[in-house]
């Protein structure tokens, strides 16, 4: 009749473990926001450094993209070299989640970690 209620004894453990998790995710945050990616677009001719949480650190164009004075060209490549930027720091984000996980096999990780375009940086 309740055979969900055998789990009710593990309810202690399952809250140590979500403690455990949540500090290991602060840690991954910190961590994340020393890492260090770039993207870049036309060639290299705009690059984008950001940290693994995507937020953009630097942001360097090629002196002869002023010399051209082709603003639609630098209003191109600009968000491009952002993305790849952003692009990357989900990917690493995606892996740190992986090693964090340590190869368990939680329902529902690969989508979520599909998802992290979606999620918004801890403040």
């Amino acid at each position: 009749m309740f055979k969900g209620l055998g789990n009710l004894a593990n309810l202690p453990g399952l809250i140590k473990q979500a403690q455990e998790m949540g500090s290991k995710m602060q840690q991954l945050s910190a961590e994340l926001k020393t890492k260090r990616v770039t993207g870049a677009a036309g060639g290299g001719l705009v690059e984008v450094d950001a940290n693994g949480l995507g937020e953009a650190l630097a942001v360097r164009i090629d002196p002869s993209l002023f010399e051209k004075q082709d603003r639609e060209l630098l209003e191109d490549l600009l968000p491009a070299a952002f993305n790849a930027a952003q692009q990357k720091a989900k990917e690493l984000h995606a892996e740190q989640m992986q090693s964090l996980a340590g190869g368990m096999n939680i329902p529902g990780l690969s989508d979520a970690l599909g998802g992290l375009g979606n999620l918004q940086p801890p403040e």
